[in-house]
């Protein structure tokens, strides 16, 4: 593994020939995030053994599909290196027949052949795991879904930033096969050179995203787009966002969504840092769908920022709300971050009452003070470890530690949404008929 002395299990799912004729495989490293997925060369890889699954073919032919992955049988083969690429490269070419299901991608080709031109899938793509621990074994896997696994974009530039995508995303062929997309960082049209993006700047007379700026301060602004009014915005949006967020599955649809964007402002205009898309009517009261700060901006304090301005929009709707679930890793870790210290600011300036006694303060009260759905208030404090079972009822016990954690936080904290500087009114979409 790069930057580690570590071999962990990895997955190849496809195989290449690099400019040298040197084969190379892009792997998946199991129990790792996708975004550490790289094309490796031969010498990164442990391949003394490899592990064969053995199929049940009697029960394939019953059910028309493989057996999942506990019923399967390890077979460890003996075969040489060159019979066991050998014998890989064929079942790569059999399995590069079967057609590969796409996650709702609109723009692709219907056929397999250009289906793997478009998003430049090497020839004999197939599933391998490499096991370099003590039996150092390789197996061979079929995905269904191998094409949107492997990264297709090499390269983002945007404003002054070259950034380098996590995850596949859909861009069109003719962007895919350029080693760098360009994006203009106003209104995130790609183009495929810099020549091209030089002319469309030259016309583009955006200096900020479309749609309403709801919030400003200092030298941040929250603009408020509208998915069906600023519908090649929000495409262009949704793209630049699927190459960072791995379970997004907008990308076309736009109409049903609101995208709140956060910029960060000087002379040259307003730049894009990251944003957060709701519905605009969700009968789960979720108040974010997918939510996103870009790599040059993250470590700042912005992701936490986004996460309070929704709960402000939130506050402002006289509503509780929740962000939709399965979060990310680093979703899930910027969340409960922002809920541990939202809860924990209300239950250290609480004040006894007028006969000195304890102070109190129930579940329900802490969800309506700060919009973050009961389910989420009651997961914190269990996560905080704060419930405590007493005397026939629960309360909530703040030790010296949380005290002093949470006093840290507040030193490190960077920003935050100022409600004053919010000019924004909730529209009640139910009534509008249509989007």
């Amino acid at each position: 593994m790069r930057y580690s002395n570590e071999w962990p299990l990895a997955e190849i799912l496809s195989i290449k020939s690099n400019k040298d004729n040197e084969q190379m495989y892009y792997i998946h490293y199991i129990d790792y995030n996708k975004r550490l997925d790289e094309w490796v060369g031969k010498d990164r890889l442990n391949l003394l053994n490899v592990q064969f699954p053995k199929r049940d073919t009697k029960s394939n032919l019953k059910n028309g599909s493989r057996p999942s992955s506990p019923d399967r049988e390890i077979v460890i083969s003996d075969k040489s290196h060159a019979e066991l690429e050998e014998d890989a490269q064929k079942k790569a070419q059999l399995l590069r027949k079967k057609k590969i299901e796409l996650l709702n991608i609109a723009q692709l080709s219907e056929d397999q052949d250009s289906q793997d031109s478009k998003i430049n899938l090497p020839k004999g793509a197939s599933g391998a795991v490499i096991c370099p621990s003590t039996s150092g074994s390789l197996s061979l896997n079929n995905h269904d879904d191998i094409v949107t696994r492997i990264k297709n974009i090499e390269m983002l530039e945007l404003g002054r930033h070259k950034i380098k995508p996590w995850y596949f995303s859909p861009y069109p062929e003719e962007m895919v096969n350029e080693p760098c997309i360009y994006l203009c960082e106003f209104c995130l049209k790609y183009c495929g050179s810099r020549t091209c993006l030089r002319r469309h700047i030259a016309k583009c007379n955006l200096k900020h995203p479309p749609g309403n700026e709801i919030y400003r301060k200092s030298s941040l602004s929250f603009f408020e787009i509208d998915g069906r009014k600023n519908k090649s915005y929000a495409q262009n949006l949704c793209l630049l966002a699927k190459c960072f967020l791995d379970h997004k599955t907008l990308y076309y649809d736009t109409d049903p969504f609101l995208f709140y964007v956060l910029t960060e402002n000087d002379n040259r205009g307003y730049h894009i840092v990251g944003y957060f898309s709701k519905e605009k009517e969700s009968s789960e009261d979720y108040n974010v769908a997918c939510i996103l700060t870009l790599p040059p901006y993250q470590r700042k304090g912005y992701g936490k920022l986004l996460i309070e301005f929704s709960y402000e929009l939130s506050r402002n709707e006289f509503k509780t709300g929740s962000p939709e679930k399965p979060l990310s890793d680093l979703g899930l870790l910027s969340y409960r971050s922002y809920w541990s210290e939202t809860i924990l600011e209300i239950l250290v300036n609480l004040k006894p009452n007028e006969s000195n006694e304890k102070p109190q303060i129930t579940i329900n009260e802490l969800s309506e003070q700060t919009s973050i759905k009961k389910d989420d208030v009651i997961s914190t404090l269990q996560y905080l470890n704060l419930i405590n079972y007493y005397k026939g009822q629960y309360i909530i016990t703040l030790t010296s530690d949380i005290l002093q954690a949470y006093q840290k936080i507040v030193e490190k904290k960077k920003v935050h949404i100022d409600s004053e500087c919010l000019n924004w009114n909730p529209k009640d979409w139910s009534k509008r008929g249509k989007w």
